[in-house]
């Protein structure tokens, strides 16, 4: 397979430039957060578990400046934003949750308790 460079890197697969789109820790579980719902920064901050302020704000940058999330800016005091799932980045749901089931299985395999996981 050929390589390409995009926006200055080079890539060798398709899997690598998606992993690079939607990898790492937090940027699937964003995405998971917003196929259901609009949510304010403070709403998503409580809704994930470890998460920096300064992470969340780098991994909402990259996912819209990537167009999977569109970032909502509402002219009022105190500022109003709020982040939505793209159909790009609807488009990637059905990964996501591949990805996910997968990790459940794997947990299983390993004793681990999925309760929490579940649903």
């Amino acid at each position: 397979m050929p390589d390409f460079i995009y926006k200055g890197k080079i890539y060798y697969n398709p899997v690598e430039f998606a992993m690079d789109r939607l990898g790492g820790t937090w940027k699937m579980p964003i995405l998971w957060r917003l196929k259901d719902k609009v949510y304010r920064f403070g709403e998503l901050k409580k809704s994930i578990a470890h998460i920096s302020d300064k992470m969340l704000t780098t991994q909402l940058r990259e996912l819209e400046s990537d167009g999977f999330i569109h970032r909502e800016v509402y002219p009022v005091v105190p500022p109003k934003v709020e982040y939505s799932i793209t159909p790009k980045g609807e488009a990637a749901i059905p990964i996501v949750n591949q990805i996910r089931n997968y990790g459940i299985a794997l947990m299983k395999i390993e004793g681990i308790d999925v309760s929490e996981y579940q649903g």
